[in-house]
């Protein structure tokens, strides 16, 4: 599976497969995962301070 997402390179030698890891797409997607983190930890926040202040 890993092979099939392009994160892995594997060679067989003999009975030994050697893996090698592509760490490019695995960049690519904490990028992503951190822009829409930043996006939905402030979201969450302001809905957290509208709550808090609901209540008073």
């Amino acid at each position: 599976m890993l092979e099939e997402a392009g994160l892995i390179e594997v060679k067989q030698d003999g009975r030994v497969r050697r893996c090698h890891l592509d760490a490019a797409p695995l960049s690519a997607a904490f990028g992503w995962l951190t822009r829409y983190r930043v996006l939905w930890e402030d979201r969450l926040d302001t809905l957290v301070n509208h709550l808090e202040n609901e209540d008073q």
